[in-house]
């Protein structure tokens, strides 16, 4: 019998390798992590989802305050002024507060953190800094960064990535973003609420690729009355500094003459590839498919026993919950359980100002399908956002037309990350559109238009 130091070893603490780490000690499973860092938590604690959360919610307030919002609810300020520097601090404290976090759960479970990158040494061995360690069971959770756009050099001064667009000094006076998705998005509304001119040019005829059809036109319409500019259907095809300043030379998609736009800053947000560089895979016997991604089973092994992986470096969206769904199910399925992850129903959210959440299938890709219905249900008649004044927005629900089962639900309005949860729960548990439709909901609540639309669906709303 083989000398194991380890039942399960993950490379990897983002939100998907410290979640399956965790659960497989829980599991009673001798577990250790792998991770470089200085910090625990991976990209979406430390440069991502955490730290852009803690930005647009302080930049939020300030527009309200500043904006005069709060002045016309009977809350009057006198003078307002930013305080970037403390906006930024609040930001850092609470990234430290959720990383020391996590280095507790690890004590608490008796996780082993192994301190440095990993790399294959063989099919069940690795090395992690100067020590060679042995395990039973591999998971790769190395998690994915930012995709680089050829030619465009990132300085993180003035040509940044989403890092360096969490940490600039001053607001830009003009910041262009390069890429109208959902990480672009929300970093550009950060600075376009503290004073900013913001243009988001996109390749594409519309912003958001991938989600609902009604939903990328009304967000673009939304965002445009924010004052963001819309350049779509647009290439970018070079990026230049000098003095401090950047040039960007962009031209139609579709062909036609070059132009240039002049910024402060740019932020290149087109993406994100999988971390599979300095790996060692091939030396584990594994290899990468086109797109840079490790495949697996329906249970997150890949084609060597014993080696699991899970997150951004396997297909699928590339989202921290999915990658920490993944993490409790591929340490369930090392321990002899039975991890599943319903791939069909993982929530997406977009947390500018109105949120934007969708899950399941577009109304497009449902057509491609089959027959459907359709039930929408404008923010405008739901009671509390009428109050909170929060009209923009509304709920669709689209179902299968002959067994009215929800086959996707998509929301804009100012709390849709927290109601789309409803949503993937009632998909979870195949429920129909009538199921939704007959469950009471609180008044008065955002949530009652999700009950709205659902009655939209056989075209019996109350409030419309």
């Amino acid at each position: 019998m083989a000398e194991y130091d380890f039942d399960v070893l993950v490379i990897g603490a983002g939100p998907g390798g410290y979640v399956a780490a965790i659960r497989a000690a829980q599991l009673g499973l001798k577990t250790a992590c792998a991770e470089g860092r200085e910090t625990l938590g991976g990209t979406c604690l430390n440069v991502g989802c955490i730290p852009s959360k803690a930005l647009l919610h302080a930049s939020e307030l300030y527009e309200e305050a500043a904006g005069g919002h709060l002045a016309k609810l009977g809350v009057k300020l006198g003078s307002v002024e930013l305080d970037l520097d403390a906006m930024h601090a609040q930001r850092v404290d609470a990234i430290k507060g959720l990383t020391g976090g996590i280095e507790f759960l690890f004590k608490k479970n008796k996780v082993e953190w192994l301190k440095g990158y990993a790399a294959f040494t063989g099919k069940d061995s690795v090395k992690v800094g100067d020590r060679e360690v042995r395990a039973k069971n591999i998971i790769i959770a190395t998690g994915s960064s930012v995709t680089p756009l050829p030619g465009v050099e990132i300085d993180q001064k003035v040509v940044v990535d989403s890092t360096g667009a969490l940490e600039l000094a001053k607001v830009p006076e003009h910041l262009v973003v390069i890429g109208g998705g959902v990480i672009g998005l929300e970093l550009g509304s950060v600075w376009r609420r503290v004073g900013a001119k913001v243009t988001v040019v996109e390749y594409l005829d519309q912003i958001l690729p991938g989600f609902d059809g009604d939903v990328r036109k009304e967000s673009q319409k939304l965002f445009k009355k924010q004052g963001i500019e819309f350049r779509t259907g647009t290439k970018v095809t070079g990026v230049t500094v000098k003095g401090g300043k950047a040039s960007i030379t962009v031209k139609p998609a579709k062909g036609g003459a070059a132009e240039t736009i002049e910024a402060d800053n740019v932020l290149v947000s087109i993406g994100r590839k999988p971390n599979t560089d300095g790996l060692a895979l091939d030396v584990a016997g594994l290899a990468v498919n086109q797109r840079g991604q490790i495949e697996t089973d329906h249970d997150f092994a890949t084609s060597v026993p014993g080696i699991w992986a899970i997150g951004d470096v396997i297909p699928g969206p590339m989202l921290a919950h999915k990658a920490e769904d993944e993490g409790i199910a591929v340490a369930e399925n090392i321990a002899g359980l039975t991890g599943i992850v319903n791939h069909d129903v993982i929530p997406s959210v977009v947390y500018t100002k109105p949120e934007i959440a969708g899950v399941g299938l577009t109304e497009e890709a449902a057509r491609e399908r089959g027959e459907v219905k359709v039930g929408k249900f404008p923010m405008a008649g739901n009671s509390r956002a009428k109050t909170n004044h929060e009209p923009d927005g509304f709920v669709k629900v689209i179902a299968d037309a002959k067994t009215d089962r929800v086959l996707g639900v998509w929301i804009i309005t100012s709390v849709a990350g927290t109601m789309v949860a409803q949503a993937a729960q009632a998909m979870e548990f195949g429920a129909t559109s009538e199921d939704i439709a007959y469950t009471c909901h609180a008044h008065p609540t955002h949530s009652e238009a999700i009950k709205e639309a659902a009655m939209a669906v056989t075209g019996k709303p109350i409030h419309i």
